[in-house]
């Protein structure tokens, strides 16, 4: 007779709770996506609030006097000056970056995020893009002089003028390529990007770019088409850099590098207080004509070179957005 085995309690296999699911996301509506306020609306109530400041700013001018008793200020006004380029540009940058600026506030997200960090102010980016800018421009230059298409006449200035022309040109630059890049390639480049991705958005805006040179003095659709690229070009900047500064320094070497150093027309304008005389000759493809070199065959051709180069030195893609 055997001793009965020893009853061993059997446990039973429960489930584990079931974890709770993800909170239910809000659904879309023609107003919110999945990034909070659609692109568009956005751009709507930045436009909406650059109106306003436009308005403003345009009210202001008139009661100081500056856009009807001055004739001397408007001629200023009329062609490139340092004085006309300071307020036309100072004017374009405030009334974009006073609604960034508002935007962040309505979006709640950092200046930083529509290009122009503070913090990369005027570090090796922006310097290196200054040099890049203005050998790019003394590079498509020296093209059109091999074939005999461009002189250089002597000193256009002497002196002490040279100091003070030198100074003024180069904030007067630095501001045209702040006042340039931001409008066409911050803030809407930036919200454009989370609505229809990078390339659409750069197209879209180089595309405006261009229109809004479309009233230059003797401008061509030639020079409207190197404008285009170079808007382009400054967007792959954008896209491999992260920030505005890269082609703000472009921007600023290339205009300073033309009008004020070698004295040439700049997208029609002609040069004033250049550091030197300079002539074209020769057929219009080659020199540009009435726009100057921005229209010459060579620009295309040195942008082009410029961007193959960049691309081997800026490999990765640092623009980020949602």
């Amino acid at each position: 007779m055997t001793d009965p085995t020893p009853s061993v309690p059997v446990e039973t296999a429960t489930a584990p709770p079931a974890l709770p699911g993800p909170p239910p996301q809000p659904p879309n509506t023609i107003f919110k996506g999945p990034n909070g306020i659609r692109a568009g609306w956005r751009i709507a109530v930045f436009l909406a609030i650059a109106a306003v400041v436009v308005f403003v700013f345009g009210v202001v001018l008139v009661v100081v006097g500056l856009a009807s008793r001055n004739r001397n200020a408007a001629t200023e006004l009329s062609g490139v000056t340092p004085f006309g380029l300071a307020v036309t540009e100072g004017a374009l940058l405030f009334c974009t970056a006073i609604p960034g600026l508002i935007m962040t506030l309505i979006e709640k997200r950092k200046w930083s995020r529509y290009g122009l960090p503070l913090r990369s102010a005027f570090r090796s980016h922006f310097w290196i893009g200054g040099v890049a800018g203005f050998l790019s421009i003394s590079t498509c230059l020296l093209a059109i002089f091999a074939l005999h298409g461009f002189h250089l006449e002597g000193f256009a200035i002497h002196g002490s003028t040279i100091v003070s022309s030198t100074l003024i040109w180069s904030l007067t630059f630095i501001l045209v390529g702040l006042a340039e890049e931001f409008s066409f390639r911050g803030y809407l480049q930036y919200t454009l990007t989370t609505g229809i991705g990078f390339w659409p958005a750069a197209i879209l805006l180089s595309l405006g770019f261009g229109a809004a040179h479309y009233g230059n003095p003797g401008e061509t659709y030639f020079g409207l088409g190197s404008v285009v690229l170079f808007g382009l070009v400054f967007c792959l900047v954008l896209q491999r850099t992260g920030n505005l500064w890269w082609p703000v320094g472009f921007h600023a070497g290339w205009d300073w590098g033309q009008t004020f150093f070698y004295g040439v027309r700049d997208s029609g304008f002609p040069a004033y207080h250049n550091l030197f005389n300079s002539s074209f000759s020769g057929p219009q493809w080659l020199t540009g004509g009435s726009v100057g070199p921005e229209a010459s065959i060579f620009t295309p051709i040195v942008l082009l070179l410029f961007a193959f180069l960049f691309t081997r030195v800026y490999r990765e893609n640092q623009y980020q957005v949602p």
